[in-house]
């Protein structure tokens, strides 16, 4: 056997195979700023001149000795040492002979003498739990010439997304459904098939995934994980992940990563005292343990383990072609203080966590740099400032933050009965104060229909009519409001029962004989947002300027003694725009005078309570001519009907 640059290697020793670590990567990698590191640590099935086998390199900068142990040498640590580069605390080998599907962990013995089994930090696959190896596994879907969404990412470097629709459709891929009759979990490519279609049927930009990174506990929703380069093995092969991505871009939606580089779970087989030392981890608890979660916090102070989350960041765009990060808990990587009564402030006294916000930052930079038209949302509940705002002006740098205020605000106005929400009518307004602070996202998501919160359609008040309406007009209002859009599965349709991670959505609810008190309502409101969706995406009034302060204008924001609100959305064409009435009571208001910006004539073009949405049906047909009378905020007005609990949607004739 032979080294592939053609020296002797005696008797197929793999410490004779040349590394694939050069001087420069090795400086890269110490300053923290090598960004293809998953390109070389990890395990890579390679041909070393005329020798197939894998090579495995991983960081344990405070290990004694590392070994390699897998089903091919009977887990057995001291068969496959692996030799440590220099002082950049890389232990790397070539074993000959190994290729993909191999399973292997690395035993580390600490500089105390114990010894750890520990998991790939940069593996790209695993074993289904509760097993906990990772699994060798070639990744270069793209080199085999296996993607064909080359005008999807092309279309996507050139689009601006803030000026682009996103409706974007949250999903658990565990519980959106399952095999039929039994409880078992679809593959991803089976959930692309029919995910595709059902997205499609409605509408939808988007799909955000929540994390489909590995995870030991599926009760974690995903969101302690052990694998920030691994998609978990619950739904296939990572080649199966990228067929899915593949085929969602096939069909014109974009997909959206739930990413977790907050926190990690303590499992011991996972990255805690990886190498005996607090490598990932901070060592002080008082910043570096989530206890309510049970978690450990990142060291964002080592450049390595920011360069670590980073490399997570890019190898989901660069291999798997997502085209968008939603960052969990930012809020929780914000504050040194969040959730804890105990903590350790930064150096200059403040809650603040100065490496956390220099690595959000960082992130940000190289996201846009490296993958253009790609998105990172953050999910950040907290009044920090500029958040969406770009680095070079002092934000972070995300393209987009939750809008968590007024998601709360709203949800807590829409649960008042419409005799009471009169009292409450700036939590219904008040968003419109800060709503160009930030980029938002209008968020429905999982967290809103767990946990006692109810489902959507659980928390509207009133009888079983004015629930569905109740929803209907919230929704309006969402979609016509200033912000991308979220809602979580299920929710479309008009699930009763809050979501549960370990069964799948009530899809029998809009079949025949599936609801007591018929299907036809929950379809009904299905075809509402289906229509809203297809509405927003062909208005550039509704998204245009979603992020612009041009975008936006109020007609009356002031009328809490009759509970309706009136707006006008508007395109960068100013002319191109859009009223929005809606009424909040279960009343019918008849000669309501609204104030219009043009002395012209007005049609009807969206209205919740309409007959196919099962509404009462009261319209306002034909066209509504504008009077030289001021009224309100505008210097024209016309005379309307106001549906019941419904918001109706006006377009000038030009």
């Amino acid at each position: 056997m032979t080294t592939w640059w053609g020296t002797p290697s005696p008797d197929g020793d793999p410490l004779g195979f040349r590394s694939a670590l050069g001087d420069f990567d090795l400086q890269l990698f110490g300053e923290g700023r090598h960004y293809r590191t998953y390109e070389l640590l990890g395990a890579h099935v390679v041909r070393l001149g005329d020798v197939q086998g894998v090579r495995f390199a991983v960081w344990a900068p405070n290990a004694r000795d590392v070994s390699v142990i897998g089903d091919f040498n009977q887990w057995d640590g001291r068969r496959h040492p692996m030799r440590a580069r220099a002082r950049s605390g890389i232990w790397e080998l070539f074993i000959p002979g190994q290729g993909q599907g191999a399973l292997y962990k690395y035993e580390i013995r600490t500089k105390t003498g114990a010894l750890a089994r520990k998991t790939d930090p940069q593996g790209f696959y695993a074993e289904m739990r509760p097993q906990t190896a990772s699994i060798v596994w070639d990744i270069s879907f793209g080199a085999r010439g296996l993607w064909s969404d080359a005008e999807w990412m092309a279309s996507r470097a050139r689009n601006d997304p803030l000026r682009r629709p996103m409706a974007i459709y949250e999903v658990h891929l565990g519980s959106w459904a399952r095999v039929p009759g039994s409880s078992g979990y679809l593959s991803y490519r089976d959930l692309a098939a029919r995910l595709v279609a059902y997205v499609r049927q409605q509408g939808y930009t988007h799909v955000e995934l929540m994390p489909v990174t590995e995870h030991p506990l599926d009760a974690s929703w995903g969101y302690q994980v052990t694998g920030m380069f691994s998609p978990t093995s619950r739904f296939g092969s990572p080649d199966d992940l990228q067929y899915f991505v593949d085929h969602m871009h096939g069909n014109g939606i974009g997909v959206i990563l739930d990413w977790v580089p907050a926190h990690f779970p303590k499992n011991d087989f996972g990255l805690v005292k990886f190498d005996g030392s607090a490598l990932y981890e901070y060592a002080d608890d008082r910043i570096g343990e989530h206890k309510a979660w049970g978690t450990k916090v990142f060291n964002y102070k080592r450049k390595q383990v920011v360069q670590f989350l980073i490399n997570s960041a890019l190898f989901w765009l660069d291999r798997y072609h997502i085209d968008g990060l939603r960052v969990d808990a930012v809020s929780a990587m914000l504050y040194r203080d969040y959730e804890r009564q105990d903590w350790l402030p930064n150096e200059y006294g403040g809650r603040e966590n100065l490496e956390a916000i220099a690595f959000l930052r960082r992130l940000n930079e190289m996201v846009y740099e490296l993958h253009p038209g790609a998105v990172t949302i953050a999910e950040e509940s907290t009044a920090f400032p500029m958040v969406s705002r770009p680095t070079y002006l002092g934000g972070l740098g995300f393209t987009f933050k939750w809008n968590m205020g007024w998601m709360h605000d709203t949800l807590a106005y829409i649960a008042h009965d419409p005799i009471h929400r009169k009292y409450h009518h700036q939590k219904l307004t008040f968003g419109l104060m800060y709503a160009f602070n930030e980029n938002f996202v209008l968020p429905i998501s999982h967290d809103e229909v767990v946990h006692l919160k109810k489902a959507m359609l659980d928390k509207m008040p009133g009888d079983l009519w004015q629930k569905f309406a109740n929803l209907r007009l919230y929704y309006g209002f969402m979609w016509t409001h200033p912000g991308k859009k979220l809602l979580f599965m299920g929710q479309d349709f008009g699930q009763w029962r809050e979501w549960s991670e370990d069964r799948s959505l009530d899809w029998h609810l809009i079949e025949p004989g599936g609801a007591p008190h018929g299907a036809e309502p929950h379809r009904r409101l299905q075809n509402w947002v289906a229509d809203l969706n297809r509405f927003y995406v062909g208005e550039p009034a509704l998204h245009e300027q979603d992020c612009e302060r041009p975008g936006f204008e109020w007609i009356d924001a002031s009328d809490w003694e009759h509970s309706v609100i009136s707006y006008i959305r508007r395109a960068r064409n100013w002319q191109d725009c859009l009223l929005v009435v809606a009424n909040f009571t279960p009343l019918v208001r008849r000669g309501y005078r609204l104030g219009v910006p043009m002395l012209t004539t007005y049609r009807e073009v969206l209205n919740s309570d309409a007959a196919p949405y099962d509404g009462s049906d009261v319209r306002n047909d034909g066209p509504l001519t504008a009077a030289d009378i001021r009224w309100q905020s505008q210097p024209y007005s016309i005379e309307m009907t106001l549906p019941p609990l419904a918001v109706v949607v006006l377009r000038p004739d030009r």
